[in-house]
């Protein structure tokens, strides 16, 4: 989620906020310094992806829809890499969006 909050190159204070109470919730100090120092680093679509269990792609690629607003073409763009990394296929990421009420881009 981290990554897709920062997909559009900004991370503001209104991302950020959503983002620690999502994560962090009643969280310790240490998780909110990690989660703090995450949200500092550059967007890295390539690692993201060597680091995602495989067969969870429609799971992660919702988790991502509560972190992007879709405000931006680089967002858009973001979220169509996600899909094509995952190996998913456009008629699964429409069921994605439908079941979370967030129009699609990619039909």
């Amino acid at each position: 989620m981290i990554e897709d909050a920062k997909s559009d190159g900004t991370l503001n204070d209104a991302k950020h906020e959503k983002l620690m109470g999502q994560l962090a919730g009643d969280s310790d100090a240490e998780k909110a310094a990690f989660l703090r120092a995450e949200m500092a680093k550059p967007v890295h679509v390539d690692a993201l992806m060597s680091e995602m269990p495989s067969g969870l792609g429609p799971q992660i690629y919702a988790m991502s829809l509560l972190a992007i607003d879709l405000a931006s073409q680089a967002e858009a763009e973001y979220l169509r890499g996600l899909f094509k990394g995952l190996g998913m296929d456009p008629a699964s990421i429409t069921d994605v969006h439908a079941r979370r009420g967030v129009p699609s881009r990619y039909t």
